[in-house]
């Protein structure tokens, strides 16, 4: 007895006119868009201003090679990106999903976003950053960091389809493989430093149509001051846990608290367990227990004198409606920062 499908595609051959060749099966992975590597490179420039506008690279791998002397614009989101060989280059990346690895560079300029960075033989780079994890430098010397302030409308959708958080952002933690006995092959520009003095906006007609902004009152990754000295000995701890507001709550914050003159140290969003939750919350954390079950909770760290009593007033005036963790001393907070930051970063590998 055979089977009734072999039977039926015996028949459909036999009943196939001479001459005519079977057509060859087409499967999904035959019909998918041919990926040409050239429109996603930019190699061997001169005196350009070149880019990609957004949607235009959606995810692919991008690299950048021996150019001089060229502005480069990536307005979208990228799986990873190399940089190999430039020289006195201003380089512009939009959310990057896995690594961006700066090879033999020298005298460049960036601003960038991604899950790791990685800088390897290079020397005089200054670097806008927001990345995930702990940036790494190797065999380097004068690389300068500071936080990554950018705005553009689609930014925020490309955080989001490159899975980056815009609150998880370590670009001041820097680790340096090769450190030398009493120099420092790193540093941090100065607060002050006016991004555009540094990655000017693109000047051709077709990426001026991208509507960019460096206001840091408008950038999409919160300008957190990372590991600089902070003004005072007293820091609160903020907690915003999961629903349809957090993150236009916790912008909200920031303006809010930020406008009253007190300073955004770091910022964090992470999921959190029963047991973390009862090491950070301590006696108040049955009350936050449900809430863990929604997702992840965003941490914000505000410094400045009367910072606790100053984020409590913004909470109770603002966001009375929105159940929110809030250092309740000066002395609790110091615990409260540690307690919290110390269980992400090892949640996070940090």
């Amino acid at each position: 007895m055979g089977c009734f499908f072999s039977k039926r595609r015996k028949a459909e051959k036999e009943s196939q006119p001479e001459g005519e060749e079977e057509r060859p099966k087409q499967y999904s992975w035959d019909q998918r868009e041919k990926v040409d590597p050239k429109d996603y490179m930019f190699s061997g420039l001169k005196d350009e201003t070149v880019g990609r506008l957004p949607g235009k690279v959606a995810g692919q791998q991008f690299l950048i090679q021996d150019c001089d002397n060229c502005n480069i614009y990536i307005f979208d989101h990228s799986a990873t990106v190399t940089i190999d060989d430039c020289t006195n280059c201003v380089i512009f990346l939009g959310p990057v999903k896995g690594s961006v690895f700066i090879r033999n560079c020298r005298d460049c300029k960036c601003a960038l976003a991604c899950q790791q960075f990685r800088v390897r033989d290079c020397r005089k780079l200054e670097v806008f950053l927001c990345c995930a994890t702990q940036p790494i430098i190797e065999s380097s010397t004068n690389i300068k960091f500071g936080c990554f302030q950018w705005y553009y409308p689609e930014l925020a959708f490309q955080f989001k389809d490159a899975g980056l958080s815009i609150f998880n952002n370590t670009w001041s933690n820097i680790h340096d493989f090769t450190p030398v006995s009493g120099e420092l092959n790193w540093s941090l520009l100065p607060e002050d430093a006016v991004i555009q003095d540094h990655v000017p906006l693109p000047t051709t007609e077709e990426l001026k149509a991208v509507r960019l902004s460096t206001e840091a009152s408008r950038s999409i990754v919160p300008v957190s001051r990372g590991q600089r000295q902070k003004n005072s000995d007293e820091s609160c701890l903020v907690v915003l846990f999961a629903g349809d507001y957090t993150i236009a709550n916790a912008r909200k914050l920031i303006d809010e608290l930020v406008g009253k003159g007190f300073f955004l140290v770091q910022t964090k969003e992470v999921s959190m367990k029963a047991e973390d939750a009862q090491r950070v919350f301590r006696e108040k954390a049955p009350d936050f227990l449900p809430l863990l079950n929604k997702g992840p909770v965003i941490a914000l760290e505000f410094n400045g004198d009367g910072a606790v009593e100053g984020c409590q007033l913004v909470v109770n005036e603002i966001f009375s409606g929105t159940k929110m963790f809030v250092s309740e001393s000066k002395d609790a907070a110091l615990g409260d920062v540690d307690s919290f930051y110390n269980f992400a970063d090892i949640q996070m590998g940090i």
